[in-house]
């Protein structure tokens, strides 16, 4: 007989579905993702004690009781934690794992958190302050950004460690398996000097390497570990939350080469200057100017405003654009398209 569930006589253990906001915008060509410091706002999950500080996305518990739908507990949250509004969201991921939330209270309980990802050009009404404030994503993932060339992050603390990990592996086979991700994800050289070439998307698959190598603050906290050695440099966040913005981050930089998102982080007007300086921001590399500008005005996606211009200060005005919502019902994958060639 096959054995079915019996949920009147069993006692099913507690679930907690908490819901992450991971909210983009750009600023003064910085990609900036709100930040919640502090963990109170988490209390009502059990997941922390009061005392603990961090960094944190907007979080919050979904109420099954008053939320209709994910999106709107989630929207709930947002609106409560930050002075903003964002059009558009975005489901991400589950993060389930046990031992996600260092500090839980009631160990009874698994959080299984819910990310999204949410885009604004909105300026918060409020002044920044200590509590809840737009951080540079950069802060957090220092290796990301190569607009001025290859980090210095990754000569001086990455590539050490991580080849200090892969001497330590216990077998030969474990040892190329490490010698492997860290050729795919940070394009460390083989033994014949040969590196893997740097992939914009893999923000994810790069965290968690140096998770698993024990070179962030996450890794050590998580685990219970003390080291005598230096870990990467980067703003830590509470929970799993550098995890999830992570995963927006690669999900982001991948969704701009095929979708318009990058128009949700624009002004309605916009110079392409502008433009091509928010899509550097997000993908952390620079883009050739003349390449981008034909790319982006033969594709249909913008046209100019007649009649006017910007008034920036510091050079001629230049001409404004607009997104034209029409290119979503003419193509079905209108995009930025990042040439190799375009990078700079």
């Amino acid at each position: 007989m096959t054995a079915e569930a019996d949920f009147s006589s069993k006692q099913m253990p507690a679930v907690v579905i908490g819901l992450s906001a991971v909210v983009v915008a750009v600023q003064g060509h910085e990609p900036k993702v709100f930040i919640v410091r502090g963990a109170e706002h988490a209390l009502a999950a059990g997941v922390t004690s009061p005392n603990e500080e961090g960094d944190a996305l907007p979080f919050g518990p979904f109420d099954p009781l008053q939320h209709k739908t994910l999106e709107e507990g989630l929207r709930t949250w947002v609106r409560d934690q930050t002075p903003l509004s964002p059009g558009y969201f975005e489901q991400l991921y589950t993060f389930g794992n046990r031992g996600r939330y260092a500090g839980q209270r009631d160990e009874t309980k698994r959080v299984v958190s819910v990310g999204y990802l949410a885009l604004t050009h909105e300026k918060p009404n409020a002044e920044k302050s200590e509590r809840v404030f737009f951080g540079n994503w950069y802060d957090y993932f220092p290796w990301e950004d190569w607009r001025d060339g290859k980090p210095r992050i990754l000569q001086d603390a990455i590539e050490p460690g991580l080849k200090r990990w892969i001497a330590a592996a216990d077998t030969a086979e474990e040892k190329e398996h490490r010698r492997m991700r860290a050729q795919v994800c940070f394009g460390l050289s083989d033994a014949k000097g040969a590196a893997a070439a740097w992939d914009e998307e893999k923000v994810l698959e790069r965290y968690e390497l140096l998770y698993g190598a024990n070179l962030v603050y996450e890794s050590i906290r998580d685990k219970g570990m003390k080291v005598d050695y230096v870990l990467v440099p980067g703003r830590s966040m509470l929970y799993d939350h550098r995890r999830i913005l992570a995963t927006a981050m690669g999900r982001l930089r991948g969704k701009l080469k095929y979708r318009p998102v990058v128009f949700e982080l624009m002004a309605a007007e916009f110079t392409l200057l502008n433009l091509q300086k928010t899509v550097e921001a997000i993908v952390g590399h620079r883009l050739h100017k003349q390449n981008f500008r034909r790319l982006v005005e033969g594709s249909g996606m913008v046209e100019e405003v007649a009649g006017k211009k910007s008034a920036e200060a510091g050079g001629r005005p230049a001409a404004l654009f607009r997104f034209r919502r029409d290119v979503l019902l003419e193509r079905s994958a209108p995009g930025v398209k990042l040439s190799a060639s375009m990078g700079g």
